[in-house]
C-alpha cells in the first residue's frame, strides 16, 4: 500500500500558533497550561475542591488560546452576520486548513473540483450552550453556524471541493479517526487529497463540571502520563489540520513532506467493564492491525504516541497494550520510548490526535524526541520492569536505527472508539539538484486588505533577517511566493536584483504610502502588444535575454535559420558582435533583427501568462505584429521582412523626416505649398506628427518653421532617408512583386492596422497591403484610437526601447482614458529586470502571471509567513435585549432623562464610530427623543414596522433594439465597470465620477462631492439633456456613505419638474446573500450567481425602518446585486445588462 504523505500542517494550540512554533514549545518541553482565563468564566464562583459539589468543578486550570472571538470572515466570503453566528470552532477550522494548504503550497485553483475529501474531528458545542438564544430566537445562520456538520461541508464548500466531506465525532479519538478515514478514503480512490482535522473550544464551565463529577479532571491541572501522580487530566482547546497525498503524488510535484503514514486502523472496544472504560485487549488488536496494515514488524517501532491522559485506570491498560505487543521481538537494550503531548498542552478532547499526529510529523522532520512532561515517578501500576517501553523526559535526536524512524500514535475515546496510526520519517535518497539562481526575481505579495499585505511584508522581513541570504534562498524564496501561494487581491510586487536588494525592497513596502504600493486587482481589461517601427535597436539589444531565457532564445534561433536562409546573414552572429562591429543601423540589418526580437519578446510574454486580446504595429512592426497574430507564418513573415528592409536599404541617403509637435490637420495646410516633395509619414498622436521627404526642401521647411512659427516643438530625426514619401513608391512595387505567393489567414487575434487606422481582416494583409504599408503614411494614432474605443487600456510596447509609449499615452489622455503602457525592455537597464518590473505591474492589475515559466525545475519550497488575518471581534453579547432584565441607565440615558439635550448632543457628535452623515440628524433624533421620553413605551408589535428583503427569480429581458435615443447617467465606480458598460452603450453616456469638488471635466464627464446634496442638484439642473437611465454604481464600494450619497441622489431625481422621472438601476456588491434559503427555486441558480463573494455591509440597503410610503417608484427601477471584483465579466455579459436595461 502506498504511503500516505504529510505536506501541509496548520495548527492553533495552547502556547503556539503556527508548526514553527508548536515545535519550539515541545523541544523546549514548555508547560502551557494556566487558570482559565476570566473571559471564559469567573472561576472563583466555580471552583471547589470537592468534585461532588453541585454545580461546582475541581480544577481551576486548562490550556486556552487567546482571542477565539476573532475572525477574519471577509477573507472567506462570509458575511459579518453570519460570522457572528458561527461556532468559533469552525471559523478556527477555517483559518488552519488555510495555513496548510498555504504551509503544502497548494493554491486554490489547484482545488476547485478536485477530489479532495475533508474529514473533521469535532464533538461539541459549547458557543450554542451558552447562547441561550439560539433557543429562544432561532435565526438561518445558528443553523448553520452551529450544527457539527456543517464543519467538514463548510470547508469542502468555500474551496468547492468533490471528495467525501465528513465531521467525525468519536469523542476524545474522533481527529484520529479522521486521519485513518482521509488514508482509507485515499487508498481507496475515493479522494485525490484530503484534509484531516480536529478542533475543541472550551467556552463553557457545564464540561468541566461534568467531568469533575466523574473525577476525571485533574485536580492539579496537569496531565502526568505514567506518573505514579496521575490524577487525570486538563482540558483544553485548539485546532490542528494536515494535508495528506500520495507519496508519488507529492514527489512529483515537489511537495514539502514533513513524514509518510504507512498504515493505521480503527475499532471498538466493545462490552468492556463500563460504557467510558478502556480495554486493553481491544487496544492490543487495534496495534497490531496498524502495523499489519503497515507492513512493519513490532520491533521497527522506536517510538509512541501515548493517548496518555494521565488517569490512573487508563495509562496502566495502555502501558500493558503497548508493550504486549511491541515487546514482540525487541531488543530488550532498545526499549520503544513514548510520550504524550497532553503533558505539554492538556487533553484536546475532539483535536487530540490531530496534536498528536502533528507532533510526531515535527519529530520525524526534525528527527528529535522532544521530552514527555511531569514524569517523575513510574506508576506503580505499570510493571516497567517487564515492559520493554521507557519515557522520554528529554530532547534526544531519534534514535539510529536500521529500521529507520517509526511511530506510532494511539487515541482513545471515552465512547469505545480507538484509533492507532504508524509513521515513518521520509528522505529522499535522490536529491534534487539545487538549479543556479538566474537573478533578477519578482516577488509577489497579496493578501485580502491593502493593510494584511504591508503586514505580510513585515512577516517576510522576519524571516530573511533570520536567513542567509544567498542567490538560491531569494530564488527559492521568489518561487514560493509566486508558484506556490494563491494570490489574492490586493497586490504588490518588488523586483529583486540581488540577495542584498531583499530587504530594502521589503522595507520600501513596510514604510511606503499603502496607496502606491499596494495595488487592487481589478477586473482585468484588455490589453495589446504594441510592436514599434524601426529607430530604437541597439547594439547590445536582447543579448541578456538570449542567455536567460529559453523560451526567448528558441524563437532567435528559429528566425536566425530562417533569416540565413532568405538573407545570406547570421543573426545569431549580430547579436554576438561588439559594439564597434555592429550592424544593427542598417536597415536591411536591423528589420529583421528587430522583427525577430519582438516575436521573441511577445512569446515571453505568452509563455509568462500574458496574452494580448490584440495587436498593432508601427511601419515595420506591423510585420511582427501580423505573425504574432497567426497572419502570417513564420517563413512568410521573415521572407518579408528580410526583402522589405533590403528594398529600403537602397532608399539610404535620399532624404529626410521630421518630427513635429502639431496635429495632422495643422501640419497638412503647412505641406501644402510643398506637394510631391514633402508628405505626411506618420501621424503618431494627437499632436505628434512626422513629415518625410526631399533632404533640401526639409531644410528649406524647417528655415521657415523657425521664421513663421518659432513656438513650434519639432526634431529633425537622426536619418538620412525619407520613409513613407513619394520616394518609396518603387520600393513598394518591388516588394508587391516579391509578396505575391503569401498567403494571409484569418488569425487569432485582432489586428489593427496602421495603414488604415483600423480594425482589419487577417486575409487583408496580402502582397499589396505590404506594399502599402512601405509607402503609405503610418496612421498609428488613429489605430490607437480605435483600439482605444475597442476597450483596450492597457499595452506592453514590444521593442528594444520605449518609443512609442508617450504617444500611446496621448492618445489616451485624449479619449479621456485611464490605461497602462508598460515597456518590455529599456536600453541601459537590465532585461529581465525591465520585463519583470512590468509583469510585476500587470500582475497587481490583476493579469493571471504563469508563475511556473519564471522558474527552472527544481526550485525549492521555504516557510513562508502565515496569512496575516484581518482579525475582528465576532461575538454575540451576553443576550439580545429581550432577554435582559432591566439594566441601569447609561450616562447618555441618563443626560436624555435628565432633559440635558445640549450636552447629550455634544457626547454623541463627539463618537468616533459616526460617520459625518450620521452625526448630521443627531439634533433632529434627539430633538425626537426628548419629545416621547415621558411617555414613551411600546403599546403594540413593531416585527412589522421593519422592512424585510425577498428575492424572486426573474428571467432575464433583454433588448438590444434601440426604439428612441437614450440618456445615460452612469455614477461611475472606482474598479472601472462604469466605464466599461459606457463602452458598450451606442448611446449618449455621461460619467460622473466622485471628487472633493463639483468639476465639470468634460460635455460627457462631471465630478460631484458624494457627501454634498447641493451637487447631485447642480448635476441634474446642468445636464441639458433629459436623461432617461441612471445607473449608480458606486454601490460597489465598500463605504458605509454611499447609503447617504444614494439617498441625496433620489432625492435630486425626485425634484425633477416637467420632465419623464427616468428609470435608476443601483449596482451592488455582495450587499446580499442569494442563497437557496432566500427561496427554493434558486437552487439551480445560486451556484452561479454568487460562486465566491465576500459579503460587504449593506449600507445602501438603509436600516430598514418603515416610516411613510416609498414615493418614488416611478424613479426607482431595480438592485443590481453583482459578482466579485476579480471576476471578469465578459463583453457579451455587458451587452446582455445593457439589453435588460433597455428593456425596461
Amino acid at each position: 500500500m502506498e504511503p500516505i504523505a504529510i505536506i501541509g500542517i496548520g495548527c492553533r494550540f495552547p502556547g503556539a500558533d503556527s508548526p514553527q512554533a508548536f515545535w519550539q514549545l515541545l523541544s523546549q518541553g514548555v508547560d502551557a497550561i494556566t487558570e482559565i482565563p476570566a473571559d471564559r468564566w469567573n472561576i472563583d464562583e466555580f471552583y471547589d475542591r470537592n468534585p461532588e459539589t453541585p454545580g461546582k468543578m475541581n480544577s481551576r486550570y486548562g490550556g486556552f488560546l487567546s482571542q477565539v472571538d476573532r475572525f477574519d470572515p471577509h477573507f472567506f466570503g462570509i458575511s459579518p452576520r453570519e460570522a457572528l453566528l458561527m461556532d468559533p470552532q469552525q471559523r478556527l477550522l477555517l483559518e488552519v486548513a488555510w495555513e496548510a494548504l498555504e504551509d503544502a503550497g497548494i493554491v486554490r485553483e489547484q482545488l476547485t473540483g478536485s477530489k479532495t475529501g475533508v474529514f473533521v474531528g469535532i464533538s461539541t458545542n459549547d458557543y450554542s450552550r451558552i447562547h441561550p438564544e439560539f433557543d429562544s430566537n432561532p435565526q438561518g445562520y445558528d443553523l448553520t453556524g452551529n450544527c457539527i456538520n456543517i464543519a467538514a461541508g463548510r470547508l469542502s464548500y468555500l474551496f468547492n471541493l468533490r471528495g467525501p466531506s465528513l465531521a467525525v465525532d468519536t469523542a476524545c479519538s474522533s481527529s484520529l479517526v479522521a486521519v485513518h478515514l482521509a488514508c482509507q478514503s485515499i487508498w481507496n480512490q475515493e479522494s485525490s487529497m484530503a484534509i484531516a482535522s480536529g478542533v475543541n473550544l472550551v467556552l463553557s464551565p457545564i464540561g468541566n463540571i461534568a467531568l469533575s463529577k466523574l473525577k476525571a479532571l485533574s485536580p492539579d491541572g496537569r496531565c502526568k502520563t505514567f506518573d505514579e501522580s496521575a490524577n487525570g487530566y486538563v482540558r483544553s482547546e485548539g485546532a490542528g489540520c494536515i494535508i495528506l497525498k500520495p507519496l508519488a503524488q507529492a514527489l512529483a510535484n515537489h511537495d514539502p513532506i514533513y513524514a509518510v503514514i504507512r498504515g493505521s486502523a480503527i475499532n471498538h472496544d466493545g462490552r468492556s467493564k463500563g460504557l467510558t472504560v478502556p480495554y486493553g485487549p481491544a487496544q492490543e488488536a487495534l496495534i497490531r492491525q496498524a502495523l499489519q496494515q503497515a507492513q512493519v514488524q513490532p520491533k521497527e517501532i522506536s517510538y509512541v504516541e501515548l493517548h496518555g491522559t494521565g488517569t490512573p485506570l487508563g495509562d496502566p491498560i495502555e502501558a500493558m497494550a503497548i508493550g504486549a505487543v511491541l515487546g514482540e521481538g525487541r531488543d530488550p537494550d532498545h526499549p520503544c520510548l513514548v510520550g504524550a503531548v497532553k503533558s505539554n498542552i492538556g487533553h484536546l478532547e475532539a483535536a487530540a490526535g490531530i496534536a498528536s499526529i502533528i507532533k510526531m510529523a515535527l519529530a520525524l522532520k526534525y528527527q528529535q524526541i522532544p521530552p514527555s512532561l511531569h514524569f517523575h515517578q513510574p506508576n506503580p501500576y505499570i510493571p516497567f520492569d517487564q515492559l520493554p517501553l521507557r519515557v522520554q523526559t528529554s530532547l534526544i535526536p531519534w534514535p539510529k536505527s536500521q529500521y529507520g524512524a517509526k511511530a506510532g500514535v494511539s487515541s482513545f475515546g471515552f465512547s469505545g472508539t480507538n484509533a492507532h496510526v504508524i509513521l515513518e520519517a521520509y528522505s529522499s535518497f535522490s536529491p534534487t539538484e539545487q538549479p543556479t539562481s538566474k537573478l533578477p526575481h519578482l516577488l509577489p505579495l497579496s493578501a485580502h486588505t491593502p493593510a494584511a499585505v504591508q503586514t505580510l511584508a513585515l512577516g517576510y522581513q522576519d524571516l530573511i533577517n533570520a536567513q542567509k541570504l544567498t542567490p538560491e534562498f531569494v530564488q527559492n524564496l521568489c518561487y514560493s511566493a509566486s508558484v506556490r501561494r494563491t494570490h489574492q487581491s490586493y497586490r504588490s510586487a518588488v523586483v529583486v536584483n540581488s540577495p542584498e536588494d531583499l530587504p530594502s525592497c521589503l522595507q520600501a513596502l513596510t514604510t511606503a504610502d499603502i496607496t502606491t504600493q499596494v495595488k487592487q486587482a481589478k477586473r482585468k481589461h484588455k490589453v495589446a502588444f504594441v510592436f514599434s517601427g524601426q529607430g530604437p535597436q541597439w547594439w547590445a539589444m536582447g543579448r541578456q535575454l538570449l542567455a536567460q531565457e529559453p523560451v526567448f532564445r528558441a524563437v532567435i534561433e528559429e528566425c536566425d535559420t530562417l533569416i540565413q536562409k532568405y538573407a545570406q546573414w547570421s543573426l545569431l552572429a549580430e547579436f554576438a558582435v561588439p559594439e564597434s562591429h555592429s550592424r544593427f543601423q542598417e536597415t536591411e540589418i536591423a528589420q529583421p533583427a528587430l522583427f525577430a526580437l519582438q516575436v521573441g519578446l511577445a512569446h515571453l510574454w505568452r509563455a509568462w501568462g500574458i496574452e494580448p486580446k490584440a495587436v498593432v504595429g508601427h511601419s515595420l512592426g506591423e510585420v511582427a505584429a501580423a505573425h504574432f497574430a497567426g497572419v502570417l507564418s513564420l517563413e512568410d513573415a521573415i521572407y518579408l521582412i528580410c526583402h522589405r528592409g533590403r528594398l529600403m536599404q537602397q532608399a539610404t541617403g535620399n532624404g529626410k523626416m521630421l518630427a513635429v509637435e502639431l496635429p495632422v490637420t495643422e501640419v497638412e495646410p503647412l505641406l501644402a505649398a510643398w506637394a510631391g516633395k514633402l508628405e505626411i509619414a506618420a501621424i503618431n498622436s494627437p499632436t505628434a506628427t512626422v513629415i518625410s521627404g526631399q533632404s533640401q526642401a526639409l531644410e528649406v521647411f524647417v528655415t521657415q518653421l523657425q521664421q513663421q512659427h518659432p513656438d513650434i516643438f519639432y526634431k529633425e530625426l537622426p536619418v538620412n532617408y525619407a520613409f513613407h514619401s513619394q520616394q518609396m513608391a518603387p520600393f513598394a512595387e518591388a516588394l508587391v512583386e516579391k509578396l505575391s505567393h503569401i498567403q494571409p489567414q484569418t488569425g487569432s487575434l485582432a489586428i489593427f492596422s496602421t495603414v488604415t487606422g483600423d480594425k482589419q481582416a487577417g486575409q487583408k494583409f496580402n502582397g499589396d497591403y505590404w506594399g502599402q504599408n512601405l509607402r503609405h503614411t503610418v496612421c498609428f494614432a488613429p489605430a490607437l484610437t480605435a483600439l482605444i474605443q475597442s476597450g483596450y487600456t492597457q499595452f506592453i510596447e514590444i521593442s528594444p526601447h520605449p518609443v512609442l509609449s508617450g504617444y500611446i499615452n496621448a492618445c489616451l489622455k485624449k479619449q479621456e482614458v485611464d490605461g497602462v503602457v508598460l515597456p518590455s525592455l529599456k536600453r541601459g537597464f537590465g532585461e529581465r529586470a525591465t520585463l519583470l518590473k512590468s509583469l510585476g505591474t500587470l500582475y497587481t492589475l490583476g493579469h493571471a502571471v504563469n508563475w511556473q515559466s519564471l522558474y527552472p525545475d527544481g526550485c525549492q519550497m521555504v516557510d513562508l509567513p502565515l496569512y496575516p488575518w484581518q482579525r475582528e471581534s465576532y461575538w454575540i453579547s451576553e443576550s439580545q435585549p429581550q432577554f435582559q432584565k432591566a439594566q441601569p441607565a447609561s450616562s447618555l440615558l441618563n443626560l436624555l432623562l435628565a432633559g440635558k439635550t445640549e450636552q447629550l448632543t455634544q457626547e454623541l457628535s463627539n463618537h468616533h464610530q459616526l460617520s459625518p452623515e450620521a452625526k448630521q440628524l443627531i439634533p433632529q433624533l434627539i430633538e425626537l427623543l426628548a419629545t416621547g421620553k415621558s411617555t414613551a413605551k411600546i403599546t403594540q408589535d413593531l416585527s412589522n414596522a421593519r422592512y424585510g428583503i425577498e428575492w424572486q427569480l426573474s428571467p432575464l429581458t433583454v433588448d438590444n433594439k434601440i426604439s428612441q435615443a437614450e440618456n445615460w447617467l452612469i455614477f461611475s465606480d472606482n474598479q472601472g465597470l462604469g466605464k466599461e458598460l459606457a463602452a458598450v452603450v451606442n448611446d449618449s453616456c455621461i460619467l460622473v465620477s466622485s471628487g472633493e469638488s463639483y468639476e465639470k471635466l468634460s460635455s460627457s464627464h462631471y465630478q460631484i462631492n458624494p457627501h454634498q446634496a447641493a451637487d447631485f442638484q447642480k448635476l441634474l439642473t446642468d445636464i441639458s439633456q433629459t436623461v432617461t437611465k441612471v445607473v449608480y454604481l458606486w454601490g460597489l464600494e465598500n463605504s458605509q456613505t454611499q447609503c447617504y450619497s444614494l439617498l441625496y441622489l433620489v432625492q435630486a431625481l425626485a425634484k425633477i419638474n416637467g420632465k419623464i422621472a427616468p428609470k435608476l438601476w443601483i449596482g451592488t456588491q455582495q450587499a446580499q446573500a442569494v442563497t437557496t434559503s432566500c427561496h427554493p427555486d434558486f437552487s439551480d441558480h445560486v451556484e452561479k450567481l454568487t460562486p465566491d463573494l465576500t459579503p460587504q455591509p449593506p449600507s445602501l440597503l438603509g436600516k430598514g425602518e418603515k416610516s411613510k410610503p416609498l414615493s418614488l417608484q416611478d424613479t426607482v427601477g431595480e438592485l443590481i446585486e453583482g459578482k466579485t471584483n476579480h471576476h471578469k465579466i465578459e463583453n457579451q455579459e455587458y451587452y446582455e445588462a445593457v439589453g435588460a436595461i433597455r428593456a425596461k
